[in-house]
């Protein structure tokens, strides 16, 4: 842990990793390379590791995977430094409300139920996304939609098609649709998340329903990139999601 004297020396427009020492570049980095475990593997992962901007480097540990595969933990000290003071994410600017609270907003502003309806779609045949968010055991302490008085949760599972959840959500005249994505191999999400919403623009719904995607490599900006309201990555729960949902609502006057 860093003392209190070395976090007074941080300049925060030169920031880079932290090991031992502030400002020391200490990094580890694990790969592997498609050659056979050796000597001359090893130092194949040391020149690597130099030209990732490593000096120094040091393999620490490496295993034979399969005959023509070994994997790799390398040491090094990093050269590189980030000013942070000039970094800008895009994100979803909302205060977020609690379980209760949520209910008392819905109480207070839109005076009827909400209904979200919710999937992985495509071939994604992941639920613990969609799950953590739909339903009412939640994930991690933090209690999932259909426990959200207010609100009516529609969690339809893994690999729905989208023209399946759009059908659902237009019988049930859904206010929101929730799209899960946790396979995410050779950029597939991003052909299936389009694909949403082209086939909401050819339904006429788009502008009839709040949009929103998430998964582990979802971001709020590549989610507005691709035509959504909204993106939650890692790290969010219903409440994010019901409190962007509710406020959204009230902002469009879709009460």
């Amino acid at each position: 842990m860093a003392d209190k004297t070395a976090v007074a020396q941080i300049d925060l427009t030169k920031v880079k990793p932290y090991g031992d020492t502030l400002n020391d570049g200490m990094t580890e980095v694990a790969f592997t390379l498609p050659v056979p475990y050796g000597d001359e593997a090893s130092e194949a992962a040391k020149i690597l590791a130099k030209k990732m901007g490593l000096d120094e480097p040091n393999v620490v540990y490496s295993k034979a995977m399969t005959p023509e595969y070994t994997f790799f933990v390398v040491y090094g000290k990093c050269q590189h430094m980030v000013d942070y003071t000039t970094i800008k994410v895009a994100k979803v600017e909302i205060d977020v409300m609690d379980r209760l609270e949520c209910a008392e907003y819905i109480k207070d502003n839109i005076k009827r139920p909400v209904v979200i309806v919710g999937a992985s779609t495509g071939t994604d045949a992941h639920t613990v996304g969609i799950d953590a968010i739909m339903n009412m055991k939640g994930f991690h302490g933090h209690f999932g939609l259909e426990r959200f008085e207010g609100i009516e949760a529609y969690n339809l599972g893994s690999q729905v098609p989208n023209e399946e959840l759009i059908a659902k959500a237009k019988k049930l005249n859904a206010d929101a649709i929730l799209v899960s994505q946790t396979v995410t191999q050779k950029d597939i999400h991003i052909e299936n998340l389009t694909n949403m919403v082209e086939l909401l623009e050819a339904e006429g719904m788009r502008d009839k329903v709040i949009l929103v995607c998430g998964g582990p490599r979802i971001s709020h900006e590549l989610a507005q990139e691709l035509g959504y309201d909204a993106g939650f990555g890692q790290h969010k729960y219903a409440e994010d999601v019901a409190s962007f949902v509710l406020t959204e609502i009230v902002k469009r006057n879709m009460i």
